[in-house]
């Protein structure tokens, strides 16, 4: 009898405990072989609001501390980030943009008028110029995104050999003439931008044709590499994907794509920092969706490319929301809250388990557009703050050329409506996501590090996590967590410390086995050394 109460006490407490884990992962340390890009942590500047101009860029005669009119603080704050690589002049941009206007004397500069973004008169004081040497004082790549729109093969062209040729060419001699003796090093170029739609309302077999010729005269100069980027599909539009596989297939060493959580409820985008728990849930679900749209996406480019020599690029994705009230309409300016964070963490979770396609990602945009990691001030006073979801990008920084582990996760799953403006039976699976409540990745550091990145999305039950590690031979484990007591809680310029990575103290590694106790609405991430 004693024998059979020892045995049913036991089975108890195992099931209790199994009870108690909320969700395990398992992660297989010896079986990464694919490395997570940096360029995944991507950035993305638009002539677009004051992203440019009172985001990046003030002037040198400015009242706020500047650096050859780069603002001082929002410049260290980048560098603090380590952005790898840095997209401009567009977007919609792009294809109203002529080079030859942004280069020379600033006071001959001609203005023009942003025709897609609130009818903006630009000077043209921010050009190639300074957006190349931003990248140098930034130490990333920039990616140029060039006008098929509204430009010509012989203007792109040119714009090629006066960033890249070293020569004595007559555009590397104007580049001389307006003060840049030596080439910069541009490998990422853009052949348009969003073709279906404001870069020109092509169809996919006449943009190909397109991409072919332009192409053949963007040349690589003194030792310049370009990657040559395809103007790729906007979200589900897998028939784009297959025309250029098929039509353009190895000319193009990349194809974009892009991918917004827009929530589209009741004829709006919705508030940034506005919502109820159903369109929390619904917005994780939504950018989750990410993961079969670039399954599919790949899925098609490995039919005709199995060996994977073409990159996917994810250069435009993030959340969209309705403008913040009383700012200019067109300038895009929305605030960033918890929820936008748990949407970057989510993402960038989903973005490494396919970097073996998936080449590049840039958040749309770095400063003061959509889901932007800073807001400034550009009224004068120089105010700055950095958003929840910078502080994502800050705390995920070393999974930067990581190689990424794959591992099993089990947890609860969550209903989440497909349409948010349509009542749905849930009895039945149609019209429902299933949203995982708890999110994760991992990967190890060239130096041995194993990082873990772990969300808890439930906005009011804690989750513990069981994380095994196949021949787990680190000792200690230290993290850091981003919450707030509201998920709609964000920073703005009288409370810029609200939402912020704290100390993580609630993971514990024994035998192997780390237990991670989870709040509500959180992320972690922790490095096991």
């Amino acid at each position: 009898m004693k024998q059979l109460f020892i045995a049913a006490t036991l089975s108890l407490s195992f099931a209790v405990q199994m009870a108690a884990q909320d969700a395990t992962v398992n992660i297989h340390v010896n079986d990464g072989t694919q490395k997570i890009h940096k360029e995944i942590y991507g950035q993305f500047a638009e002539h677009l609001g004051t992203c440019i101009y009172g985001g990046l860029w003030v002037g040198e005669n400015s009242p706020i501390p500047n650096t050859n009119g780069y603002r001082n603080d929002v410049l260290q704050a980048l560098k603090d980030l380590k952005v790898p690589v840095l997209r401009w002049p567009g977007g919609c941009f792009a294809d109203e943009y002529h080079w030859m206007d942004g280069i020379g004397p600033k006071n001959q500069r001609p203005k023009m008028q942003n025709n897609n973004w609130g009818g903006t008169i630009e000077d043209n004081s921010f050009g190639t110029h300074e957006f190349l040497n931003l990248c140098e004082l930034l130490g990333c790549e920039p990616y140029i995104s060039g006008n098929v729109g509204s430009g010509t093969v012989e203007e792109l062209a040119k714009w090629v050999e006066y960033m890249t040729s070293d020569g004595d060419t007559p555009m590397a001699k104007l580049r001389r003439q307006n003060g840049r003796d030596k080439a910069w090093k541009v490998k990422f170029l853009g052949v348009g931008n969003e073709s279906w739609g404001c870069g020109g309302n092509m169809r996919p077999e006449y943009y190909g044709d397109l991409f072919r010729r332009y192409s053949v005269y963007c040349r690589n100069y003194d030792g310049n590499q370009l990657y040559k980027i395809a103007s790729g599909a906007s979200d589900y539009d897998y028939n784009w994907t297959k025309v250029l596989m098929n039509n353009v297939g190895n000319l193009m060493n990349g194809v974009s794509l892009h991918y917004y959580t827009v929530s589209g409820w009741d004829g709006s985008k919705g508030s940034a920092t506005k919502f109820d728990d159903n369109q929390y849930y619904w917005t994780l679900g939504k950018c989750l969706e990410i993961e079969d749209v670039l399954k599919r996406h790949c899925a098609i480019m490995d039919e005709k490319d199995p060996k994977k020599n073409i990159g996917l690029l994810l250069d435009e994705w993030g959340t969209w929301w309705d403008e913040e009230p009383g700012t200019v309409r067109g300038h895009l300016y929305q605030q960033n809250a918890m929820r936008d964070a748990m949407v970057a963490a989510l993402s960038l979770n989903v973005f490494h388990k396919y970097t073996d396609r998936l080449r590049m990602a840039n958040i749309a945009q770095v400063v003061n557009v959509l889901q932007s990691m800073i807001l400034t001030d550009t009224k004068g006073t120089g105010h700055m703050v950095l958003t929840p979801t910078y502080h994502v990008f800050e705390m995920y920084k070393p999974f930067q050329d990581a190689t990424f582990l794959p591992f099993d996760l089990s947890c609860e799953k969550r209903k989440v409506r497909h349409d948010m403006n349509k009542e749905m039976d849930e009895s039945t699976a149609e019209g429902f996501r299933t949203l995982p409540l708890v999110s994760a990745s991992a990967a190890k550091t060239a130096d041995g590090t194993v990082v873990i990145s772990l969300a808890n999305v439930s906005l009011d039950k804690k989750k513990e996590v069981e994380i095994n590690i196949d021949d787990l031979k680190a000792k200690n484990v230290s993290g850091r967590i981003l919450t707030s007591k509201n998920v709609a809680d964000y920073n703005d310029f009288d409370n810029p410390s609200r939402v912020k990575p704290e100390p993580f103290k609630d993971a514990k590694l024994k035998k192997g086995k780390l237990t991670v106790n989870l709040p509500a609405k959180s992320i972690v991430v922790l490095e096991l050394k």
